[in-house]
């Protein structure tokens, strides 16, 4: 409860807007009805109007912790049953079936699902009913949204909902594998944070970030304990979160053939794949699959099976007789028999339409799955003209009645900051092909490539996944900032927020064109790609209005971040944000300096006077104080401690050294670079030729 109580007591503000006629809510309930009157929550109390348990009981804290912090004053919740005589101004909790926490292997969505609600509430009190004590939850969850009034006055409108998913599995994915690990508590803020949008899914992605037994050499430095997971699973059930293992049991398994021991069980030593004709290999699977089955209780088990780049070269070690695709499908098949045999539900991240594009170069596979099998198709793209929409990731499934999961995907990998713009428009784009092909969930994904990505910075993609899962209607792409917000924040920093989250996304967007990423997906690479070099300088001289923009919003979303932080204190939601505002600035600002510093050696030639080298090179580049050099290398080093701060916030230290180390380089080449213009300025005299920017730079 410690997450309730201290650091998601600041996530739980329910906004009260001044002049707001009806309170936001995300997601938006199927079906809404308001009357003309109030219940007050001064002199409220919370009662269970049925056979109680723990999880029922847990949800009745949660909401009074939320409406006491709304109003002002203790909302006490009553021990035992309230139903058949309630006291005036009671919000009574319902739970009219059997306690059926979490999800199991064949939930289905609509309006009689175990996870459906009923609001109802009248100036004589209020009651949420469901079946389930998830439906129960995902009722308070709701309620605590629909607060009015300010601190001293608040109170619940006159209101009848009728709610429930559109999707039955509503997941989010977090990629503990590429550098960064978060801390157990991080885990579990995301699951409280989660839990709150209605998410009924956790996957931890971990090629080999879990403690098994017999394997002491891998990953002993980065990786959770078995007693880590039980805790983390515990702790998710509370919150109606069912946490499933996410390994991958074909590709990304270097982290384990990187060690001696196990480098001959890949199909190329120390490589990424295993070599499936390999017994020894086979019975490592079998003993990595029977041990993480025992470990979660879940249902669910999702063995990856994504991107087999070296699978193609695979005849060159299998002999030309075997066929690449088949020797997959039949390692795939073997998977999922054995977690079927051990009552699991398997999943595979299927690739029609990304990856190494196995079923889309050979369709005929799908056929042979198992029909008990479910496929995650993935795309993070958004839809292009090779690509419309996602049925073609979706549909040859469907066509051979193989269940599914759709998989978007929050881009932040290899960015700077989070880019929503396309976050939201793939988030949509597999919400809407899995209304379409009748898919069972959505799962939305937190990849971690490359390692720099401060995750609590992707807060509102993962809320914005989790409303496009639970609601029938598209999310309103246009005003969502500004709803989710308005739940978040209190009213005073609400609107500040919901406009640095669209400056913040814009400059994101726009720096992909300003920074000339090309093709590529990325702008973090840009962050420490050498600005002096020729081919960045032309980029940035033929860029530089777009780069000034990109600094532009940056500075907008900073100051706007920095009045809602001196607001709220938030200590958890909005400083990753403001770390990812000020790295994007930066960038930006290195390459217009690099490009006026460019301009300064052709305004002096190679010829010029000792005067002007003095004036220019020292001056205006290197002074000590206020030249170009000493703000990037100021900017440097702040941006170093103030990002540490933000990953020590969320990770363990794995990993912490190699992302500082480029913060290192960034200042040792700036400081290499203003040593050279002090050497030549101070030994130049008139009739010297001047060195050229090419000749004076460092060279990485």
């Amino acid at each position: 409860m410690r997450y309730l109580l201290r650091a998601l007591l600041v996530l739980s503000y329910v906004v009260r807007p001044l002049l707001a006629a009806r309170q936001l809510i995300l997601p938006h309930p199927q079906q809404i009805e308001y009357g003309s009157g109030r219940l007050p929550l001064r002199g409220a109390s919370i009662g269970l109007g049925s056979e109680t348990g723990p999880e029922d009981r847990f949800a009745a804290n949660e909401l009074a912790s939320a409406l006491s912090l709304m109003a002002g004053t203790t909302i006490p919740v009553v021990v035992g049953p309230v139903n058949r005589c309630p006291p005036a101004s009671a919000i009574v909790l319902v739970r009219t079936g059997p306690v059926d926490a979490l999800p199991g292997p064949d939930d289905h969505a609509g309006a009689d699902s175990r996870e459906a609600y009923e609001i109802r509430i009248d100036s004589r009190g209020a009651e949420i009913r469901a079946r389930s004590s998830a439906g129960l939850y995902y009722g308070v969850q709701t309620m605590r949204q629909l607060v009015e009034g300010d601190s001293g006055d608040s109170f619940l409108p006159d209101v009848t909902i009728h709610d429930w998913p559109a999707l039955a599995y509503r997941g989010f994915m977090m990629d503990v594998s590429h550098g960064a690990l978060p801390t157990e508590d991080e885990i579990k803020r995301q699951i409280d944070f989660l839990a709150r949008w209605k998410v009924n899914q956790y996957y931890l992605y971990a090629e080999a970030q879990i403690e098994l037994r017999g394997y002491d050499l891998v990953n002993p430095d980065d990786r959770y304990s078995q007693d880590q997971i039980r805790q983390i699973v515990a702790y998710a059930r509370d919150r109606h979160v069912d946490v499933i293992p996410w390994p991958n049991f074909y590709g990304h398994l270097h982290e384990l053939f990187r060690i001696e021991r196990y480098a001959n069980l890949s199909l190329f030593p120390h490589g990424d794949e295993i070599n499936p004709l390999n017994e020894q290999a086979q019975a490592l699977l079998e003993d990595w699959t029977r041990q993480l089955a025992a470990l979660f209780p879940s249902p669910w088990f999702n063995v990856g099976f994504d991107e087999q780049w070296e699978l193609s070269r695979a005849k060159r070690i299998l002999g030309n007789s075997v066929d690449p695709a088949q020797v997959y499908v039949n390692q795939l098949k073997r998977s999922a028999e054995l977690l079927h045999q051990l009552n699991k539900r398997p999943m595979f991240l299927a690739n029609p339409c990304g990856g190494s594009r196995e079923f889309s170069q050979h369709p005929e596979l799908i056929s042979e799955l198992p029909k008990y099998i479910v496929a995650a198709p993935w795309r993070f793209y958004p839809a292009f003209e090779d690509l419309p929409d996602y049925s073609a990731c979706v549909a040859p499934f469907a066509r051979e009645h193989i269940a599914t999961f759709v998989v978007p995907g929050i881009w932040c990998w290899d960015n700077i900051a989070p880019d929503f713009t396309r976050s939201f428009e793939n988030i949509d784009g597999f919400a809407l092909a899995a209304r379409k092909y009748g898919s069972l969930g959505l799962i939305n994904s937190g990849w971690n490539d490359f390692s720099y990505a401060l995750y609590r910075a992707a807060l509102p993609g993962m809320a914005y996944g989790a409303v496009a899962a639970w609601q029938s209607e598209p999310v309103d792409r246009k005003e969502f900032f500004r709803e989710y917000a308005f739940q978040m924040y209190p009213a005073q920093a609400a609107a500040d927020v919901a406009l640095a989250l669209e400056k913040l996304s814009s400059a994101e967007y726009l720096a992909l064109d300003a920074l000339d990423v090309g093709d590529a997906t990325d702008t973090i690479d840009r962050l420490w790609g050498d600005p002096l070099s020729p081919a960045r300088l032309r980029s940035a001289e033929a860029n530089r209005a777009k780069l000034r923009q990109v600094r532009l919003l940056a500075e907008d979303a900073e100051e706007q971040l920095q009045r809602a932080l001196e607001i709220t204190h938030d200590t958890y939601s909005l400083q990753s944000l403001l770390v990812d505002a000020r790295m994007l600035d930066y960038t930006a600002m290195r390459y217009i300096y690099a490009a006026e510093i460019a301009g300064f050696f052709k305004t002096l030639g190679r010829k010029p006077a000792q005067s002007d080298v003095h004036a220019i090179l020292l001056r205006e580049i290197w002074q000590v104080d206020h030249g170009r050099i000493a703000d990037m290398m100021k900017a440097t080093a702040s941006l170093r401690d103030q990002y540490q701060a933000a990953w020590r916030q969320q990770y363990t230290d794995y990993a912490l050294g190699v992302i500082l180390a480029h913060f290192d380089a960034e200042l040792e080449f700036w400081r290499q670079f203003a040593q050279r213009l002090w050497d030549t300025a101070n030994t130049f005299k008139d009739g010297d030729t001047l060195p050229t920017l090419e000749e004076l730079r460092p060279h990485w």
